[in-house]
């Protein structure tokens, strides 16, 4: 035998056991991640489902793999991403946001669903029970019932304010947007304000819908929590800014980002939790097993710089109060 083919034999019978064990390691672990957002937007949440992931031993691109969707805040997109993702070799689905999660539970995947949702699951058909959710469960951000609250905690902001603008999105879902309109029009009743309702699906129908509200004398903002919305958040600051109109959300990142307060439960520690559930299911739990979890702790979120902005003073019970003041 030549030395040549010795070598080349040699080198063959070394690799060839390494090839076959390649191909007969178990794959990964998919995990199809549905969202009604945009990804640019919503990074900081999903890092924080990646760290729930990691908790449980699960690294992206190591131990398990994701398949991200994202409508980008066109509802009508998410049955073609739904589709798309029942063709591939799943283990899990994840679906974040209430349009979501009902398309993700209409498609019937054959593989556990954990969501995250504002609306109350069992009401709305996606759990049996929040404590034995059957084959879906998750995290309820339970955050629909706030806006009354979140009317009262501006008005303190804004003793001044006596008409205040709502933008609301019907796409999401009529009894979400019924149910948070009567929140907030309970509140202005109580409170002695004027609610002027305004509705945008687009991002044209933002920027019309700002300047409606400016021109019906609106002077303090409530917007709906609604995905469609998060994943505008530049342009609803923007607009706030321009139009020097303080405004209340339902998460920390609009006043992070420049808006003028929040009040609402922890968006990335729910991302997180839903990624530690993922992780639990890919370990053998089983979704009945995991029962959907309720935030219980609420957190009132002030931008210093942009009240300042504003020329508003912020009221000493307000600054006790917050759980965070962005200087």
């Amino acid at each position: 035998m030549k030395r040549r083919e010795f070598i080349t034999l040699a080198g063959g019978a070394a690799i060839w056991p390494l090839a076959v064990r390649a191909q007969q390691a178990p794959a990964q672990p998919l995990i199809g991640f549905l969202s009604t957002r945009s990804p640019e937007e919503a990074a900081i949440h999903t890092n924080a489902f990646r760290r729930g992931l990691e908790e449980m031993g699960y690294v992206e691109g190591r131990s398990v793999a994701v398949e991200y969707r994202w409508a980008k805040g066109d509802y009508s997109q998410l049955p073609p991403l739904v589709a798309d993702l029942r063709s591939r070799p799943l283990s899990v689905v994840v679906a974040t946001g209430d349009p979501a999660a009902h398309a993700a539970k209409a498609a019937g995947f054959a593989v556990p669903l954990v969501f995250v949702v504002g609306l109350d699951p069992v009401r709305t058909g996606l759990v049996a029970s929040m404590n034995r959710p059957g084959t879906a469960t998750g995290v309820n951000f339970f955050t629909g019932d706030l806006g009354g609250k979140r009317l009262e905690l501006l008005c303190a902001m804004v003793p001044s304010v006596r008409r205040v603008g709502l933008l609301l999105n019907p796409s999401f879902g009529i009894e979400a947007v019924d149910q948070f309109r009567q929140s907030v029009a309970t509140a202005a009743q109580t409170l002695g304000r004027e609610l002027v309702v305004q509705s945008a699906t687009t991002d044209a129908e933002i920027d019309a819908g700002f300047a409606a509200l400016i021109k019906a004398g609106v002077t303090a903002l409530v917007v709906q929590n609604d995905p469609f919305f998060d994943s505008r958040r530049s342009q609803i600051i923007a607009l706030s800014s321009r139009h020097r109109l303080p405004g209340i959300f339902h998460i920390r990142e609009f006043p992070a980002d420049g808006g003028l307060m929040s009040y609402g439960a922890s968006l990335a520690d729910t991302y997180r939790q839903v990624g530690v559930y993922a992780g639990k299911i890919l370990r053998g739990a089983k979704p009945d097993d995991l029962p959907v979890l309720r935030p219980t702790k609420f957190e009132l979120v002030i931008n210093m710089q942009t009240a300042k902005a504003l020329g508003l003073t912020v009221p000493q019970p307000i600054l006790i109060a917050a759980d965070e003041l962005i200087e």
